[in-house]
């Protein structure tokens, strides 16, 4: 079982990650709130508790890699790169500014910490499984995690990809589904559905861990050690989650998929927040 200090610990990260990224779209005046809230807490036991990262050393040949696959949820990468100690927590406040490494969507080569560069739906995945792949052949020890969404999975190349790594059986890729059920346009089943989502993972010859809490740190911890310990198999674990996840007014509200808060927004918005750190 994970211990419950360290999963009071990341609850904390997970507030801070969400306090961050209202603050960053707040200031910015643009940016997508929805899916970034969302892979909040996935993000917190990614960086603080699983992944093999140093901040001292961000390009280390055997550390763990990370693909933001829905590059749009940028503003919770940048937060756990800050809190992780790979640039100072002041930098964020210059989100989408002119200059500012800090874009709407990830660039590998603007910051340390970044392994991907990402924003095209449906590509991330596909960058995963190289990873994964050029791992396996050269004998290293690291693991690479990847974040898709579900509107993302209606791109062709996300299960061309999951062919990929089912075929060269890339057990050292870990893939997670933030399965908020929402895109720009509105519900995920509306536009292109993508149910039955575990039993297509499945067909293409991966593990799947299904039907995990995706705000539930615990469940996350247990569900990304036992994704470590699968042999013979890339894993994915699809992620029940809400869209604004932490914020009243933005949770389930496809409006705030790519609009940011204004002043008003933003206070409210982190009064409700503070309770959590």
């Amino acid at each position: 079982m994970p211990d419950k200090e360290k999963v009071k610990e990341l609850q904390k990260k997970a507030a801070a990650i969400r306090t961050d990224i209202i603050v960053m779209l707040g200031k910015s005046g643009s940016g997508h709130p929805g899916g970034s809230l969302s892979i909040a807490d996935i993000m917190a036991v990614l960086y603080f508790y699983k992944m093999n990262v140093d901040p001292k050393n961000p390009e280390d040949p055997d550390r763990d890699r990370f693909v933001l696959s829905k590059g749009h949820g940028a503003p919770a990468l940048y937060s756990c790169l800050a809190n992780a100690g790979f640039f100072s927590k002041e930098y964020l406040k210059t989100l989408r500014q002119i200059g500012s490494s800090l874009q709407g969507h990830p660039c590998r080569l603007s910051l340390p910490g970044i392994d991907m560069t990402t924003g095209s739906l449906g590509q991330g995945l596909s960058a995963a499984h190289g990873m994964a792949l050029a791992a396996k052949m050269d004998g290293k020890k690291y693991r690479v995690y990847c974040i898709i969404g579900d509107g993302e999975s209606q791109e062709g190349q996300i299960w061309e990809a999951a062919m990929s790594a089912g075929q060269h059986k890339t057990d050292n890729l870990t893939v997670f589904l933030d399965h908020n059920k929402l895109q720009i346009d509105g519900k995920v089943e509306d536009i292109k559905g993508i149910t039955p989502i575990a039993d297509k993972w499945r067909a293409f010859r991966w593990n799947v861990i299904d039907d995990v809490k995706g705000h539930d740190i615990e469940a996350l911890m247990k569900a990304v050690d036992e994704a470590s310990r699968t042999k013979g198999k890339p894993s994915i674990i699809i992620c029940d989650t809400v869209k604004g996840k932490g914020v009243s007014f933005m949770e389930h509200n496809v409006d705030f998929h790519g609009k940011a808060p204004n002043k008003e927004e933003t206070d409210t918005a982190l009064e409700e927040l503070k309770c959590h750190l």
